[in-house]
C-alpha cells in the first residue's frame, strides 16, 4: 500500500488524470459488454464510445489542477484551454472522421462485392469507424472526470 501512496504523491495531478482515464476505459468496456453482449478487450484502449475517456482525463486533470494550485494559476488556465480543445475535437473533427469512415466502408464493401477478384489486396481493408464521440458521450466523460477530480485527495 505504501508504494501506491508513493506513486500517487509523485505527481498528484498526473495520477488523478490517469485514474480518470482508467475508470472511463473500464466503464466503456463494461458498458460495451452490456450493450453488445460480447466482451471486446480493444475497448480498454480504443477511442470512441461511452463515456469519453478523453473528456474524463482532461476534466479530472482540470479539477485536480484547480484544487492543487488554485483556479487563478496559469496551470489551471492551461488545463482549462486543453480540456475545451480536447472535448471540442472529440465531438467535432474526430466524430466526423468516424462518420466518413462508415460511408467509405460501405462504398468499399459494395465495390468489393462487385470487383473482389480484380483487387484482392483490398479484400480485408476496413477503416476504423469508432474514433469520435457524441455530445452525450463527451458530457458523461466530463461529469465522470469532474467527480473523480473532486473525490480523489490532492494532499496526502
Amino acid at each position: 500500500m505504501e508504494w501506491i501512496k508513493l506513486v500517487y504523491s509523485w505527481n498528484i495531478i498526473l495520477s488523478i488524470s490517469l485514474i480518470g482515464w482508467l475508470v472511463a476505459q473500464v466503464l466503456k468496456t463494461l458498458i460495451n459488454f452490456w450493450v453488445i453482449g460480447e466482451f471486446d478487450l480493444e475497448r480498454m484502449w480504443g477511442a470512441g464510445g461511452m463515456p469519453s475517456a478523453h473528456s474524463s482525463t482532461v476534466c479530472s486533470m482540470l479539477i485536480a489542477t484547480g484544487r492543487y494550485v488554485g483556479v487563478h494559476s496559469p496551470m489551471f488556465a492551461m488545463a482549462f484551454v486543453l480540456a475545451v480543445i480536447v472535448m471540442y475535437d472529440a465531438m467535432g473533427v474526430r466524430r466526423e472522421t468516424g462518420e466518413q469512415a462508415k460511408v467509405l466502408n460501405r462504398i468499399l464493401n459494395q465495390w468489393m462485392d462487385d470487383n473482389a477478384r480484380n483487387a484482392p489486396i483490398f479484400a480485408d481493408k476496413k477503416l476504423k469507424e469508432m474514433v469520435g464521440h457524441t455530445p452525450f458521450e463527451v458530457l458523461s466523460g466530463a461529469v465522470l472526470g469532474i467527480l473523480i477530480g473532486f473525490i480523489l485527495p490532492v494532499n496526502l
